[in-house]
């Protein structure tokens, strides 16, 4: 199933990369008619509109696809390497939490902020030689907030996961 979602969220973040929405057309015209035209083409849209999620979205995704790259990056460097790449995670992180997001998107900023918290705390942990069972106990729970973000967004766009049978032969 995680590697559904995985794959899920990869072709979303693909669909994001390539969208994106024409400039707005403004009428010159001067009537009063085409003036009140003009201001109503030009009003924000709203962000948690169907039409507007996925670039709404794409804002929070942005941040997380970078931190997870950041996160990947330490997990193959040895301790003495790691606490620069826990200040470019701490750094992502406070992008992420000072990001403005809609209100249908709170949920998924608290989990993005979440999962980038699990991880940072469980570097931190192995930075200052924490023993392994409570790095495994971050990792579990990091990995939990991950999931909890991939399915959210699933549910905001509207997306069925398919089920998948997890049964070891």
């Amino acid at each position: 199933m995680k590697r559904q979602l995985i794959i899920s969220l990869v072709i979303f973040c693909s669909l994001c990369t390539a969208c994106g929405t024409p400039p707005a057309v403004v009428s010159t015209n001067t009537s009063s008619i085409n003036t009140e035209a003009a201001i109503l083409s030009t009003a924000t849209p709203d962000p948690c509109a169907p039409e507007n999620l996925e670039a709404s979205i794409k804002a929070v995704n942005d941040l997380m696809r970078e931190f997870d790259d950041s996160s990947q990056l330490a997990s193959n460097l040895s301790r003495e390497q790691v606490p620069d790449t826990i200040a470019e995670m701490q750094r992502i992180r406070r992008a992420a939490e000072d990001l403005n997001v809609p209100t249908c998107l709170v949920t998924l900023k608290k989990y993005q902020v979440a999962h980038m918290n699990s991880v940072i705390n469980t570097m931190l942990a192995f930075v200052g030689g924490a023993d392994s069972n409570t790095l495994n106990t971050g990792l579990a729970q990091a990995r939990q907030e991950h999931d909890r973000y991939t399915l959210e967004i699933i549910k905001l766009l509207g997306i069925t996961p398919k089920s998948v049978n997890t049964t070891t032969p």
